[in-house]
């Protein structure tokens, strides 16, 4: 057999019962449970078996750890590294559950998040050493801010009340819309049943015209329609009826600022390019432009005479503001300069 085929076997072992060597293939109802202590499986009937009676070491060799009854569980994950450090993240989180708004910066928040991921590290991953002084920092930290730890962990249980009880809110307003809804679509088919009965016996009753009878009462219908549903407009409510609860606010929460929508990318950087000293129109008069509107051969190219317009009106204004003068200053007078007559020896040695 490949290594591949036996990577996908199931492990006898996990099968098993390591103290009374039950398997699942012999007892189809075995259930096996852990303990948050050592995390030793066993099967349900050796728990009752042993700890019934109250505490007891593990009966694991080399284990030696008194477990109680009511501290054991059925394993949520196959893999029992997974379920520890899950159930160690829990224990940590039920400590150290602080929220962004406590701290006065981003970065002091990141700093504490990182502080409790180097202690669940330590915890999960640590030597004997590491795990001991992870578990003395963890008492500590308890036993320093006790009050702070139960306070956050009221208003996060206030926290998932509140998103319980609005979610449960938003269901029943949206089963109020759709029995609203339905009823509207039954007035409606109703409606138009008693319109065509109308309808019948007038035509069958009076001698007037069968046209007209017909035109009238879809003008009936639709104007039924149309009040009920400008009433329908007019009612809505967002709740869906259902009346507002002062208590599902909660006080102390940050407000959410709505994002502010990005504007278009402006190369110019906000700078404003419209001409101040000319209007620049549309179109010009000129005997020698007037055939350069009509040739194909000329516009075909790309050429543009708006553009055209623009450059020769941006030219001929482009000088007017500024004044040669005052951009110079005064004009310096010219520096005399006195050349010195260089005696030139024809002897180079």
């Amino acid at each position: 057999m490949s290594p591949k085929s036996i990577a996908l076997v199931d492990n006898p072992m996990d099968d098993m019962c390591p103290i009374c060597k039950s398997t699942r293939y012999l007892n189809k109802g075995i259930k096996f449970l852990i303990n948050p202590e050592c995390y030793h499986r066993m099967c349900s009937t050796c728990v009752d078996r042993i700890f019934t009676a109250g505490p007891a070491s593990c009966p694991v060799p080399l284990c030696g750890k008194t477990l109680r009854k009511r501290g054991f569980k059925p394993a949520f994950f196959a893999d029992l590294g997974i379920e520890r450090e899950v159930d160690i993240r829990k224990r940590v989180g039920q400590v150290f559950n602080r929220r962004q708004e406590e701290f006065e910066t981003l970065l002091d928040y990141n700093d504490y998040l990182q502080d409790t991921e180097d202690l669940i590290f330590d915890l999960v991953n640590g030597m004997a050493k590491e795990k001991l002084q992870a578990e003395e920092k963890l008492k500590a930290y308890r036993a320093m801010n006790l009050q702070e730890i139960e306070d956050n962990k009221r208003a996060g249980l206030e926290e998932a009340d509140y998103e319980r009880r609005k979610e449960t809110a938003e269901k029943e307003a949206a089963r109020q819309r759709r029995l609203k809804l339905i009823r509207e679509q039954e007035e409606g088919k109703m409606d138009v049943e008693k319109s065509r009965r109308d309808m019948l016996e007038r035509l069958a009753n009076t001698d007037e015209d069968p046209t007209a009878i017909t035109r009238q009462a879809q003008k009936v219908i639709l104007k039924k329609s149309s009040a009920r549903r400008n009433l329908t407009d007019s009612s809505s409510d967002p709740n869906g009826g259902l009346p507002l609860d002062s208590s599902l606010s909660i006080r102390g929460l940050k407000k959410k600022v709505a994002p502010i929508a990005e504007e278009a990318y402006d190369p110019f950087g906000g700078i404003n390019l419209t001409p101040t000293r000319y209007v620049l129109n549309d179109e010009y008069e000129n005997e020698w432009l007037n055939g350069i509107k009509t040739d194909t051969r000329i516009l075909a190219g790309g050429y543009s005479l708006p553009e055209y317009y623009a450059r020769t009106m941006f030219e001929a204004f482009s000088g007017l503001g500024v004044f040669i003068n005052d951009e110079v200053g005064p004009k310096a007078k010219p520096e005399v300069r006195i050349k010195k007559e260089v005696e030139i020896d024809d002897d180079v040695f």
